[in-house]
């Protein structure tokens, strides 16, 4: 049997390219098998209508009968009460679903951008991984400039599709190098996909 998965993220345009392959390989890893979508209606286009429980409901609601877990994953951008939202949605949805599928929320730290330059091997010597993953922007601050200077900022996604499937090849290093999201998701996808708990 295989676990129907559907990706929320605050805008599936650019987040797409990193989502759907690190968690393809996440849940391989894992030894699940799974169909892995992503939510591109309604676009939410933003972390304030991704964390709206009306705008949740209302993706649950259209697609309960036909995903077994969905996953919102949003950027944390050093909002220190961004958990508590997020736990007070997967709360919601969990009620809301009654059994029948799970919701798991989580947020990257600090955007998921830094999850992509987790995997990768060739980073500047002179950055601080803490400094990485401290950035309110690491955006603008590491990922442009380094998709800039590996030639790939305007492939895909502003060099997030080619750069997030390398990135996913290197799953391991990815839930080393974070693990107060990354490895922290894939424990609770474990739990809810083998135990059958949802949070």
């Amino acid at each position: 049997m295989s676990v129907r998965v559907l990706i929320i993220p605050e805008d599936f345009r650019k987040d797409q390219f990193v989502l759907k392959p690190l968690i393809q390989r996440m849940l391989k890893e894992i030894g699940v098998r799974a169909r892995v979508g992503m939510c591109w209606e309604p676009l939410l286009a933003g972390i304030g209508e991704a964390m709206k429980w009306d705008r949740i409901k209302e993706i649950i609601d259209d697609r309960r009968n036909m995903v077994d877990l969905f996953l919102l994953i949003v950027d944390r951008d050093c909002k220190e009460t961004r958990r508590i939202k997020l736990d007070n949605l997967e709360k919601k949805a969990n009620e809301f679903l009654a059994g029948a599928g799970c919701l798991i929320a989580e947020n990257a730290w600090q955007e998921i951008e830094v999850w992509v330059l987790a995997g990768m091997t060739d980073l500047p010597s002179s950055w601080k991984w803490k400094d990485v993953q401290a950035e309110c922007n690491p955006k603008e601050t590491y990922f442009d400039p380094y998709a800039r200077e590996r030639g790939v900022l305007f492939a895909a996604g502003e060099g997030r599709d080619p750069l997030g499937r390398q990135a996913a090849a290197n799953y391991k290093r990815i839930r080393s190098l974070c693990q107060g999201d990354v490895a922290i998701l894939e424990k609770r996808i474990r739990t809810a996909v083998v135990s059958g708990q949802c949070p």
